[in-house]
């Protein structure tokens, strides 16, 4: 039996002043948010948390995007911790999908930005499943689907 988790990551953006050496990525992640789901795609969990960024902000066009605000993040844990209890709420059988490989980009930059080492979480990003590149190669087409417009396909 397969478990996957669908994880959705949402991110703030990094302006150009504040990075660094150190952090160079324009965006940060600020929730991570997945459900877990057996075979027949049942949802079974869900996990959700806040992440308080290091380094940008959630400005007008975030909060609007995404709803949270800067009071969610205020005194969420950090990037190291929410992927620590992440990490430790997927089953050991789970594969990581999401809908392109943004999110998975996103995490590995915050680890190696952030010196986070998690031996179990490279192995979810080396198994790490793209929907949207799995979807296109269904279709038989290099074109990269929106989510919608995937819907309105299948």
């Amino acid at each position: 039996m397969s478990k996957y988790v669908i994880v959705d990551l949402e991110m703030c953006k990094v302006p150009k002043a504040v990075r660094s050496s150190k952090y160079h990525w324009s965006s940060e992640t600020i929730q991570i948010g997945a459900v877990l789901v057996d075979d027949n795609l049942e949802i079974i969990d869900e996990f959700n948390t806040f992440v308080h960024p290091e380094y940008g902000w959630i400005d007008d066009y975030i909060r609007r995007l995404t709803g949270i605000s800067s009071y969610d993040v205020k005194s969420a844990c950090g990037m190291r911790e929410a992927l620590e209890q992440f990490v430790n709420w997927i089953p050991e059988d789970a594969i990581c999908v999401s809908w392109s490989n943004n999110d998975e980009k996103q995490l590995r930059h915050e680890m190696e930005s952030k010196n986070i080492e998690n031996s179990r979480l490279d192995i979810l990003l080396e198994q790490w499943q793209d929907c949207q590149k799995t979807f296109a190669e269904k279709m038989n087409t290099q074109r990269q689907y929106r989510l919608s417009e995937a819907l309105v396909a299948a």
